[in-house]
């Protein structure tokens, strides 16, 4: 009986011992040199009209340099294309970027990259939003923070639906220019 109670202390032991030693950052998939950013899109809408965006991807802006090419970094947005922004209110959200790692960095703005396939169902009549002309295919928000190394950055892009569409009545158009706002929190 001795025995046995021996046995299994060391059993406990070992087990113990296993699950502090096993883990470590390198086990994990992750560089400590790195920030480490998932990007989540939400709306705010009161409307009960439906509204479809064509995502392409999500960036940010690492230098602060105006029509300078390399400006932006693309954080390789892995839901690409037509979403029902509507159903994404109160606790569901579309994950946009998930732990994309990058460079410790500051980071001016982060921005949406919307396609030309945009539109709003009213009243089961599909009508496309202009996007290109008057409204704005690259809705951005000001961030101003210093993204740091070792650390995972959680930014939930927010879209007020009802502030975004409106009519021109010059053209006789629908038009998004996306009104954003940026929630971000640092683990």
């Amino acid at each position: 009986m001795k025995h046995l109670q021996a046995l299994k202390l060391c059993i406990v032991a070992f087990i113990f011992l296993g699950n502090f030693t096993s883990c470590s950052k390198e086990d994990l998939g992750r560089n400590g040199e790195y920030a480490g950013v998932t990007v989540s899109l939400k709306s705010l809408s009161t409307q009960n009209s439906d509204l479809f965006l064509e995502i392409e991807d999500v960036q940010v802006k690492i230098k602060d340099l105006e029509g300078s090419t390399d400006a932006w970094l693309s954080l390789n947005a892995i839901n690409t294309g037509t979403h029902n922004i509507s159903d994404l209110i109160v606790d569901s959200e579309l994950l946009l970027v998930d732990h994309f790692e990058i460079q410790p960095a500051y980071i001016y703005e982060v921005r949406l990259v919307l396609g030309d396939n945009n539109f709003i169902n009213e009243n089961d009549v599909l009508v496309s939003l202009d996007v290109s002309e008057n409204g704005n295919l690259t809705p951005s928000n000001l961030v101003n923070r210093e993204f740091e190394g070792n650390y995972l950055y959680d930014i939930i892009i927010e879209l007020d639906i009802d502030q975004s569409i409106n009519f021109n009545d010059d053209q006789n158009t629908m038009v998004l220019n996306p009104k954003l706002y940026t929630e971000i929190r640092k683990f």
